[in-house]
């Protein structure tokens, strides 16, 4: 792949690409995303399927998701008041297209193994 490959990317969209990228590549974000798609709703049900992540940071992450508007937050009217989290269109849409990355790194995961063996 040569450079020229890359010359119709102006500045500014290098900007939001990199804007794009550190907001799907912090810590956890993915995960929550994941969680998410794969019918997480509650609170409780993201901290079951998101290993490792703290109340605190989860509920921090879930309010940036929201600001960033990768996640809808609903408050239904209950007693108690019930509180649920859903990816939007956006928020699933970066999923999708986080996908091919998975792939890649699964790829590359096995050369790396096969090259260890050898």
């Amino acid at each position: 792949m040569s450079n020229t490959d890359f010359e119709h990317i102006n500045d500014e969209e290098c900007r939001q690409f990199q804007d794009a990228v550190e907001l799907a590549g912090r810590k956890w974000n993915a995960a929550i995303l994941l969680a998410g798609a794969r019918g997480a709703r509650r609170f409780s049900e993201y901290r079951d399927s998101v290993d490792g992540i703290s109340d605190r940071l989860l509920s921090a992450r879930l309010r940036e998701l929201e600001i960033d508007g990768l996640i809808e937050r609903q408050v239904a009217p209950t007693t108690p008041v019930m509180i649920s989290y859903t990816p939007t269109d956006d928020g699933r849409r970066l999923i999708a297209l986080m996908n091919p990355l998975v792939l890649w790194s699964r790829d590359r995961a096995e050369r790396a193994a096969r090259a260890k063996s050898a």
